[in-house]
């Protein structure tokens, strides 16, 4: 069991299978891209899948979410999720993509194993796509979309940042198009994770702000508080249901106490949040030899030392070193 102390248990794995991305989203990175992890220092596919092995046979983790950067750029992806699906018990498998190439792997990924995906899409039109991705992609990602729903990776959720001055009077469209597609929508407010550290708390587009601007169009009514567990999303049923919308209010409405995730990057760290600015170190333990006990043993004791909270609301907030695309969203 991953316990903390203050008796959060996680059972929810987020694993970055790398830092790349093949696009450059202004909320995320600059335009000329990073400095991206070399390849000896990359978790190589037997180690992800040991690593997870020993969280789901002996931390108590029942759900895996495969991210990045882009996971889709993984060679390997497929075979991981499969060698995943076959573990006892298994796993819940997600992933969470920018949906560029998931036209061409969906029906693979849904056959190897995967549940559902989580697809990043912050605009309808292609103009403000690009403006937001510097990449002419929109329509690879709309494809992607349509090949995850085809393909049963169900439900469908879509991701959406809205930014001041570019798609921030979407909203109400955004989520139009999500019911009439069958999408799950879900708004994230902006987070302080950009590798340049250019996030501002003022003029960031809030949950309320999303709200207010979705009741212009819907009728919102507000889901019970007990089916939201430990879900990062607050979610309302739209017009009466069945379809929902959510937002994830990570900034003004932390859901910290809550919190049952711990977080693998590409290179083998352990991450008790995206905020932490400390990581603990199991690819070192693992090429040195140690045994499944004795890594379990390391994850368990840096989870043990979780924090209360993010620290977002702290005056002294500082972001972590490492950008959203290292860390794995």
């Amino acid at each position: 069991m991953l316990i903390d102390t203050y008796g959060r248990v996680a059972t929810d794995l987020r694993v970055s299978l790398t830092d790349r991305c093949n696009l450059r989203c202004t909320y995320c990175m600059p335009e000329e891209g990073l400095q991206w992890l070399a390849k000896p220092d990359l978790l190589t596919d037997d180690e992800i899948v040991r690593l997870i092995r020993i969280a789901v046979t002996e931390l108590g983790v029942t759900e895996v979410r495969f991210t990045g950067g882009e996971p889709l750029l993984r060679p390997g992806l497929v075979g991981i999720v499969e060698r995943c699906a076959a573990l006892a018990p298994r796993p819940q498998m997600s992933l969470t993509t920018n949906g560029i190439g998931l036209s061409r792997t969906a029906s693979a990924l849904r056959d190897a194993g995967l549940d559902r995906v989580n697809v990043s899409l912050d605009t309808l039109r292609p103009e403000v796509f690009q403006a937001l991705t510097r990449r002419k992609r929109h329509d690879d990602v709309l494809r992607g979309l349509d090949a995850a729903r085809t393909a049963g990776l169900t439900p469908v959720k879509v991701n959406a940042v809205l930014m001041p001055g570019l798609n921030d009077d979407e909203a109400p469209d955004l989520l139009a198009w999500a019911v009439e597609n069958d999408y799950e929508l879900r708004f994230i407010e902006q987070m302080p994770l950009d590798a340049q550290h250019g996030w501002k708390r003022d003029g960031m587009i809030t949950a309320g702000d999303i709200l207010t601007s979705l009741r212009t169009r819907f009728t919102l009514t507000a889901e019970d508080e007990g089916e939201r567990g430990s879900a990062p999303a607050e979610r309302w049923l739209v017009d009466g249901g069945p379809a929902r919308v959510g937002v994830i209010a990570s900034v003004t409405r932390p859901f910290c106490r809550a919190c049952d995730r711990t977080r693998l990057t590409a290179d083998g760290q352990v991450r008790t949040c995206l905020f932490a600015r400390e990581e603990s170190d199991l690819r070192g333990a693992l090429r040195s030899g140690a045994p499944d006990e004795e890594i379990a043993r390391l994850w368990r004791l840096a989870m043990w030392g979780k924090k209360a909270g993010s620290g977002l609301d702290d005056p002294s907030f500082l972001q972590p070193d490492r950008p959203m695309s290292a860390i794995g969203g």
